[in-house]
């Protein structure tokens, strides 16, 4: 059923929230420290584990399929939001670090891709002496 894609979603997120605060006080920050992305991470491990396991099946996995689809791209949007807004008040040094990391990122697109994409050379059998 479709609705096991909402308990699912919200399993991850209550998870990844609960981590996230526990992260926060170990470290001694009073926030919630990467709850999100952790949840994240969740819904997409478990979410394959489970699947590779025969647990989702037809409606279910249809389900979760949606959820995952519509959760990952709305909180990528809510983090690029706040990470923005962030470099704008911390200074030219978050700036700088954040064009950075996003040009090094790009960089590393084609070098990532031709390691996808290596084909495998079949293995030779050894030639017998004879």
């Amino acid at each position: 059923m479709i609705i096991y894609g909402v308990a699912f979603l919200a399993f991850c997120t209550l998870v990844g929230i609960w981590v996230g605060e526990l992260l926060g006080k170990l470290i001694g920050v009073p926030a919630n420290v990467g709850g999100v992305g952790i949840a994240m991470l969740l819904l997409i491990g478990l979410g394959s584990y489970l699947y590779k396991s025969g647990w989702l099946k037809g409606k279910t996995e249809q389900g979760v399929e949606f959820w995952s689809a519509i959760y990952i791209p709305i909180v990528v949007a809510m983090a690029a939001q706040q990470n923005v807004y962030g470099a704008l008040k911390g200074g030219p040094m978050a700036i700088l670090a954040g064009t950075l990391a996003v040009v090094i990122a790009f960089a590393l697109v084609p070098v990532l891709t031709r390691m996808g994409n290596k084909q495998q050379t079949p293995i030779a059998p050894a030639k017998t002496a004879g």
